[in-house]
């Protein structure tokens, strides 16, 4: 199963594989804490799309056509978190304060569409 999960949340067993889709580490959280298994810079949307966005919910439709678009060039990247989704439960992670119009649930919906 692909879940979504704010990287300041409570790690649980149930999140499986913790991964952070952040091309920035987040603000005030040691890696321990953050429980991250694997950073996946390369896959997050690119400087200028992300600042574009800012997380104006009036862009996110826009925004997340944007991204698709880039995520179109991104396959190897895909591919690994596919391939991880085959042993059990991968949580794509992210750090924005806004938990429904972010890169992460951007990026499930993609991946979800494109199987």
């Amino acid at each position: 199963m692909l879940k979504v999960k704010r990287v300041y949340d409570e790690l649980t067993e149930e999140d499986g594989i913790r991964i952070l889709v952040d091309r920035i580490w987040p603000r005030n959280i040691t890696k321990n804490a953050a429980g991250v298994d694997l950073w996946m810079r390369e896959v997050a949307p690119s400087h200028e799309l992300r600042r574009w966005f800012g997380h104006d919910d009036q862009k996110w439709e826009e925004f997340k056509q944007k991204y698709y678009h880039e995520l179109e060039n991104k396959s190897s990247q895909i591919k690994i978190i596919r391939e991880k989704l085959k042993s059990g439960n991968v949580t794509l992670l992210f750090g924005a304060k806004n938990r429904n119009h972010n890169n992460a649930v951007a990026l499930k919906e993609f991946i979800e569409q494109t199987e």
